[in-house]
């Protein structure tokens, strides 16, 4: 029977106490997910830009296990919530997480758990179908938002799934890749 790994395989230098892993794994994932908010392109047409959360949240729930990646998409959107400019294009605000770009944004905490289950063991089809199931549970997350926030279905999915139905893919391909790579690197300090 499998488990979901809690632990971290983040390596850190010798003689660094294992009760650091977490915090740091926690930290950094939240910092990466930030960061990757930050490159963002406008969407015309749209109100979700396009950004590279989408592959750092993958990366953080497939290399981090479920606890730490949960631990960091907690603490990157409550220091979003509370003003710290980690939201796509340096936004901040409790607002955004009940604007157009909310359900994306809280999303990235089932999409962190269901990537951590499917990839945990590192092998490629596992990481690549972790991949483009967390990707699927974001754009899910955010359709829905989108749908209650327009009150249309149909114009939500045109509006905050197809713009991103052709680079989103190739986004997850390659945090697949990423991914499956770091796994077989980070192996060592597990």
């Amino acid at each position: 029977m499998s488990t979901m790994r809690t632990s971290t395989t983040l390596p850190l230098p010798s003689g660094t106490s294992a009760r650091l892993r977490w915090p740091v794994a926690v930290l950094s994932g939240a910092v990466l997910v930030a960061l990757a908010g930050q490159v963002a392109v406008p969407v015309p047409f749209s109100p979700v830009p396009m950004t590279l959360q989408g592959p750092a949240v993958i990366l953080v729930g497939g290399l981090f296990g479920g606890t730490a990646a949960l631990g960091s998409i907690l603490l990157y959107l409550a220091a979003g919530a509370f003003g710290a400019p980690v939201f796509a294009n340096g936004g901040a605000g409790l607002a955004r997480l009940f604007g157009p770009t909310g359900g994306y944004l809280l999303a990235f905490l089932p999409a962190v758990l269901v990537v951590a289950r499917i990839a945990e063991r590192g092998r490629f089809l596992r990481c690549l179908l972790a991949a483009f199931a967390g990707m699927a549970v974001i754009h899910l997350g955010g359709w829905a938002q989108l749908a209650l926030l327009t009150g249309n279905g149909q114009a939500a999915f045109a509006a905050g799934v197809v713009p991103f139905l052709v680079l989103d893919p190739i986004k997850a391909l390659l945090a697949a890749v990423v991914l499956w790579r770091g796994h077989h690197a980070l192996r060592p300090f597990a």
